[in-house]
């Protein structure tokens, strides 16, 4: 078991973990400034890796990070790419010019980190589909799907890093009604739940199909971090209502992580699930304080993610098969 846990810091994880960082390739979705995905590409950068992808939806944005990126370690070749990946003509789009750049030969280490959090208003993406849905889970769906090519041509050690939370334990995966009956059965924390849940399953189901090609996934739980902007449409009494919701959907308790995490921190278990060779053996496993751990069982059935991988093909239009 690595030494890693809840106070490790993101500098701790990319310095254990150099020689899996050098030369290598990372694309990174939700590269905002101040962010989860901001501060992973900053860290990595540290170490040398060859190239970074930064795939968010405004650059203006993402150019601080750039910035400091160069600043950190001027030789890391970056790459910023326009995706809104609620909008699947934009996602494609978005892998269509990954897929064609030639400076891109192959992607080692992908992370799936943007994201939103508990709308209070029932919202729908360009396609019709509830927007924590679309954002959280099919967008990145198809995403890594149309840029597998590239994921394969790294070969076996290559990482899918999917960023869930504890939010998987508000409730699992309405595959009866996962557009909330077009707003009139909404609530922003299931629908947070549903996609957070999601997560884990598109981990499960992309380890299985891609063992044999010894690619791996992990879904990581970040923790409660306040300043990264994910929740600031959100007060005390949305927050109170979590037991509440959880128990509702579940029967079970929620429980949040406390104390509160630094940036740094809460970083470090996506950078434990995109690096630690210690986890090689445990693809598709949910990943919480550096270390594997145990998810909600309807989040991690087996059946479960195969219904998710092929309900998510219906939703976006395209097969694929792996």
């Amino acid at each position: 078991m690595s030494p890693f846990g809840f106070t490790t810091t993101s500098e701790e994880l990319t310095t254990a973990f150099a020689d899996k960082i050098k030369g290598r390739t990372f694309l990174v979705t939700g590269t905002t400034a101040g962010g989860l995905g901001a501060t992973a590409t900053i860290m990595l950068a540290r170490e040398s890796p060859a190239h970074i992808i930064l795939v968010s939806r405004n650059k203006a944005k993402v150019d601080p990070v750039i910035k400091e990126i160069a600043a950190v370690n001027p030789s890391v070749k970056t790459a910023f790419v326009t995706c809104e990946l609620s909008d699947f003509d934009s996602v494609r789009a978005a892998a269509k010019q990954i897929n064609e750049d030639a400076s891109i030969p192959h992607i080692d280490v992908v992370i799936n980190n943007a994201g939103v959090m508990a709308l209070k208003e029932y919202t729908l993406d360009k396609q019709g589909y509830e927007m924590a849905l679309s954002s959280n889970h099919l967008g990145h769906f198809l995403l890594t799907n149309l840029i597998m090519p590239e994921i394969l041509a790294a070969g076996p050690g290559a990482r899918i890093v999917n960023v869930t939370s504890t939010g998987h334990a508000l409730g699992p995966f309405r595959f009866d009604d996962y557009n909330f009956s077009g707003g009139a059965k909404y609530d922003g924390w299931d629908a947070y739940g549903q996609s957070k849940s999601a997560n884990i399953l598109f981990t499960v189901e992309l380890s299985r199909r891609l063992a044999s090609r010894g690619v791996r996934s992990y879904s990581p739980h970040p923790g409660l971090i306040s300043g990264t902007g994910l929740g600031t449409h959100l007060d005390k009494s949305d927050f109170a209502r979590l037991n509440d919701v959880a128990m509702r959907n579940t029967g079970l308790p929620f429980e949040i992580d406390l104390p509160p995490r630094t940036l740094s921190q809460g970083t470090s278990s996506l950078l434990a699930s995109a690096l630690d060779p210690d986890f090689d053996d445990k693809s598709g496993s949910y990943v919480r304080n550096c270390q594997v751990a145990p998810a909600r069982e309807y989040a991690l059935d087996p059946e479960n993610a195969r219904k998710l991988w092929e309900l998510s093909e219906k939703l976006v239009g395209q097969k694929f098969d792996l």
